[in-house]
């Protein structure tokens, strides 16, 4: 089948790509670099042209207040021009608990993202995805200095991309689920101990302070981006990422 992922030459859109052709799928790679610009709709035509399904893995350039006119921008354009192009099967990657954590702009910008795919004319899918293990450093680097590391205590159950590129693309080539599909990773832990366990193998002597105030997670309260009954929940243990990530 023929399947365009648009975001393909991000970290997520670049490994779908190419397990989708080393399944034997036809892939069109759409983004910005190669002439598409989802917010103007710019390229889509071409980039969907006999296409059966569309897989949405970009994000927004800001995390801000800006988000949300992205997401409304982005979804309508991609669904109109989708719907032209007779595509069958609409898939978007989103955020696990992205509806339970409003105080954030991302997620209610990502929230209004599903409810555009979900009011759309096409047969859809939303997979759900925890934090990305490529993204701890990214967190860490928002809240530290020289010598320490300051990080909420809030829950987390990272997922490797890897585990996250698989679900996509069993859902891109299965029938739509017209619904969501939760995936995490096996293990829960509290984002200060990821800190720890990041900086030790990395053979950084900095030191994480738990500051409940720190950072854009520290507006997340309890459970709220662990996932819930009926999730897949991915084998790769963050403890393995990063012995072979060293």
């Amino acid at each position: 089948m023929k399947i365009t992922v648009i975001g393909g030459t991000g970290l997520i859109g670049s490994q779908l790509v190419s397990k989708l052709r080393e399944a034997g799928h036809t892939v069109e790679s759409a983004s910005l670099s190669t002439g598409v610009d989802l917010l103007t709709g710019r390229g889509l035509g071409q980039a969907l042209t006999g296409a059966e399904t569309v897989v949405n893995v970009t994000n927004s350039p800001t995390f801000d207040a800006a988000s949300p006119d992205f997401f409304r921008t982005t979804m309508r354009n991609l669904l109109t021009a989708g719907e032209q192009a007779g595509v069958r099967h609409q898939v978007v990657l989103s955020i696990v608990g992205v509806d339970r954590v409003p105080q954030l702009d991302y997620y209610r910008a990502k929230t209004l993202q599903e409810e555009l795919l979900r009011d759309g004319p096409t047969a859809y899918s939303v997979v759900r995805a925890t934090q990305f293990f490529e993204f701890i450093d990214a967190i860490m680097s928002w809240t530290s200095d020289e010598d320490t590391v300051r990080l909420p205590a809030t829950r987390l159950q990272p997922i490797a991309t890897a585990d996250v590129v698989a679900a996509l693309a069993d859902t891109a080539t299965g029938a739509p689920l017209n619904g969501t599909l939760d995936v995490a990773g096996p293990d829960v832990y509290p984002l200060d101990e990821l800190g720890r366990l990041t900086l030790a193998a990395r053979g950084d002597r900095r030191t994480v302070v738990t500051d409940d105030r720190a950072g854009m997670f520290a507006a997340v309260e309890g459970d709220m981006l662990i996932a819930g009954p009926g999730a897949h929940l991915a084998r790769t243990s963050y403890r393995e990422w990063l012995a072979g990530a060293r």
